[in-house]
């Protein structure tokens, strides 16, 4: 038995303290406590890494505030398309969904999918008759309505392009958890609602093991928030491990590689979360603030961030 960690987040982007009122900071940092406890309880237990991520995430899910789940954001159609992906840094099992729309909780059908040999990635009406087997919980349309996000959407449903949570303070809406257990098994889970507006199908990274999720037991677990397009190209989550694993990188020293230099030369913006095989956690991002928090074993207390 030996010590555990576990660090989660709600988003990234231009996260200004002078654009959020006391309410609202003070409503974003209960529900990112609430998160943490939700996994740290289960890790206390001696429950395993994956347990923890997957009920940090669908605490998250579960919370208006992010996008993702409940909170999820409005495609150019005026309906929503949910991923997500969790992986076991044990064996490198791994589930990932897209494209759904009535699923509660998408990251409890990506873990339903880690746990059947013949998949990893499923998408849209399959996926959700996959969920239906498994008596997964469905919510109507009305679940994921807020009218913060129908203003939001009908503010760009006109237009073309698409804008990444918020038109007016760019903050990536993703949610993720990363986990050490007592046993030494890592894992990693990731979800998301897209981009307001989002058009053709679109998928970002979230759901793509290597690029918004990865663990492995050697190196890392990693969840990363941001501008998905260049999170796929740049393969954020893999890249970290394969940093560590490959040139003998600190944790510390691999995310700063990726997320401020290679991801900013390539001009993206975002960051991730992490934790390794000794139970250090990192939470690196290139841009103004990210919604954080992180717990260990040795530190019983919730600790949560906003702002750079």
């Amino acid at each position: 038995m030996q010590d555990f960690s576990l660090a989660i987040h709600g988003g990234a982007g231009t996260i200004l303290k002078s654009k959020m009122t006391a309410a609202q900071e003070a409503a974003y940092l209960q529900a990112l406590e609430g998160a943490l406890q939700a996994g740290r309880s289960l890790l206390e237990q001696g429950k395993s890494a994956e347990e923890a991520v997957t009920a940090a995430v669908c605490a998250l899910e579960d919370a208006d505030l992010f996008n993702a789940g409940r909170g999820s954001v409005f495609t150019h159609e005026g309906g929503h398309e949910m991923e997500a992906s969790i992986m076991r840094g044990a064996d490198l099992q791994a589930g990932g969904v897209a494209g759904i729309s009535s699923v509660k909780n998408p990251i409890l059908l990506a873990a339903e999918i880690m746990q059947d040999p013949d998949w990893v990635f499923l998408s849209g009406a399959g996926a959700e008759d996959y969920a239906r087997e498994r008596k997964l919980a469905f919510e109507s349309p009305e679940y994921f309505y807020s009218q913060y996000r129908y203003e939001q959407w009908q503010g760009m449903k006109e237009s073309t392009g698409a804008i990444l949570d918020h038109s007016d303070d760019r903050k990536f809406g993703t949610v993720g958890a990363v986990a050490l257990d007592k046993q030494g098994n890592l894992a990693a889970a990731t979800s998301t609602g897209g981009l307001t507006n989002k058009r053709y199908g679109r998928l970002g990274d979230s759901a793509v093991i290597g690029s918004g999720t990865y663990a492995n037991n050697a190196t890392c677990a990693i969840s990363c928030t941001g501008y998905g397009e260049y999170f796929l190209r740049a393969v954020v989550a893999y890249d970290v491990s394969c940093l560590m694993e490959y040139k003998g990188l600190s944790l510390k020293d691999a995310c700063h590689v990726v997320v401020q230099q290679k991801l900013k030369t390539m001009g993206g913006e975002g960051g991730l979360i992490a934790v390794d095989s000794k139970g250090a956690i990192e939470l690196a991002f290139n841009c103004e603030g990210m919604y954080r928090g992180w717990t260990t074993r040795q530190s019983p207390t919730l600790h949560t961030a906003i702002y750079k």
